[in-house]
């Protein structure tokens, strides 16, 4: 893995702050139809500064992905502000949404659901170029095999389908085409949970050099502990729907404060305890 440079936070600029940010849904009991309501996550408040990366880690159920989502602007939330490079998301119209969304892009957790079975790994990547109008067919080839370079998929895979690739070239692919709006902010929904531990070191790799590369900034979604005292800055734990504690890394593994991140750092397995479980 490429070592992780640690992040300077003190002279950066908040690229993305959330500010008392909340999700509820409205739901109806089986027999009697009453309403009731279930609240994903509440009063959450996140600052992430341009270049760094941000592990929300917590126990599945959390709250993760539904923040995760609202962040990318799949869903609404119900109460709160996404001030990205200062601008409130949450108030912007229609037209300006599709500016927005070129500059904020979500990789979820299972690239072979995301991706499209029919498309090549060419189309899969010029498709969101396409959505929004950019270039023309030839423009929107040349780039999409420029980025297929960049997150190591030889140009022959250009013609292949999503099914045709391995795990985790499949992942590199979900990569490219988020890459291809040249967004500032990439959200990693459990990216690295539906890979094997090698694959999940490669594409740990992968992500730190396009970070410097591309001056990314990252907001890692995760329930795995394992790797990210080695990718992140700072880590936001929560839990329940709330996050009950946020530090730098280092200092948060050093130091854990809250009793539920102290269990989760319990229930980290260790090197030796994987090596033990695994079949002679």
């Amino acid at each position: 893995m490429v070592p992780h440079t640690p992040f300077e936070a003190r002279n950066a600029e908040p690229l993305l702050r959330i500010v008392n940010l909340s999700k509820s849904y409205l739901q109806r009991r089986a027999f009697t139809r009453r309403a009731f309501t279930v609240n994903a996550f509440e009063d959450v408040n996140l600052t992430i500064h341009r270049g760094a990366t941000l592990a929300i880690v917590g126990e599945s159920g959390a709250g993760k992905s539904t923040l995760a989502n609202c962040l990318a602007l799949l869903e609404k939330p119900s109460a709160g502000e996404i001030l990205f490079e200062g601008r409130n998301l949450l108030s912007l119209q229609k037209k300006e949404l599709a500016g927005a969304h070129r500059r904020i892009q979500l990789i979820f957790q299972n690239p072979t659901s995301a991706l499209n079975p029919r498309l090549t790994a060419e189309e899969i990547i010029a498709e969101p170029l396409e959505i929004q109008k950019i270039g023309t067919r030839d423009d929107r080839r040349t780039r999409a095999r420029e980025i297929m370079d960049l997150v190591g998929l030889s140009a022959r895979m250009t013609g292949k389908r999503p099914m045709e690739f391995s795990g985790g070239q499949r992942q590199r692919l979900a990569i490219a085409r988020a890459l291809a709006l040249e967004p500032k902010l990439l959200i990693l929904d459990e990216a690295l949970a539906s890979l094997d531990l090698a694959n999940q070191q490669t594409i740990l790799s992968l992500l730190g050099g396009l970070r410097a590369e591309l001056s990314l900034t990252y907001v890692h979604i995760s329930h795995d502990l394992r790797f990210v005292s080695e990718f992140a800055d700072e880590v936001a734990v929560m839990s329940r729907g709330r996050i009950v504690e946020q530090k730098p890394a280092a200092e948060l593994f050093a130091r854990p404060e809250h009793p539920d991140t102290q269990a989760l750092l319990a229930a980290m397995p260790s090197l030796e305890s994987i090596c033990l479980r695994r079949p002679a």
